[in-house]
């Protein structure tokens, strides 16, 4: 990974006016090293490499901190955890349920349907958040279009 993608996190808490300590940045550091959605333990676990000072109430504190600023969101999987990305382009999550993946997509159809049924409702669509749950059709590959596939 290259040192600009290495920061991207980083930078966005500076640019979203939060005060960045020492653990908050090696979080971001991590969050920014991340290729999945990971829940807290498994962030504690990827932060103490960087900083073995850091408690896990702070790795909770602080993705609270960068929710609140809108620079992670969440992510349910169903497996009962609080999974976390960091935010940027809208996009869904099809989960599979028998191995747990996680495929990244976007689609324009569902966001043209979205926005159809917010404007029958009186709303004007701004944004959504969608996870769908489901198992592949036998040894089929993925027909979704995927981002990134965890």
């Amino acid at each position: 990974m290259d040192a600009a993608m290495d920061e991207l996190m980083l930078q966005k808490c500076i640019d979203a006016g939060l005060r960045m300590t020492s653990q908050r940045e090696a979080i971001a550091k991590a969050l920014d090293q991340s290729f999945d959605h990971p829940d807290a333990e498994l962030l504690y676990k990827r932060v103490i490499k960087i900083d073995s000072t850091i408690s896990f109430a702070t790795i909770y504190r602080t993705l609270g901190v960068f929710e609140r600023a809108g620079l992670v969101q969440k992510v349910d999987v169903g497996d009962g955890k609080s999974h976390y990305e960091i935010a940027r382009d809208q996009h869904e999550h099809l989960v599979d349920t028998e191995n747990g993946q996680i495929h990244e997509f976007k689609s324009e159809e569902l966001t043209a349907l979205l926005s159809q049924i917010a404007d029958k409702m009186g709303f004007e669509l701004t944004s959504h958040k969608l996870e769908v749950y489901g198992k592949k059709h036998g040894d089929v590959s993925c027909r979704c279009i995927q981002i990134k596939v965890y």
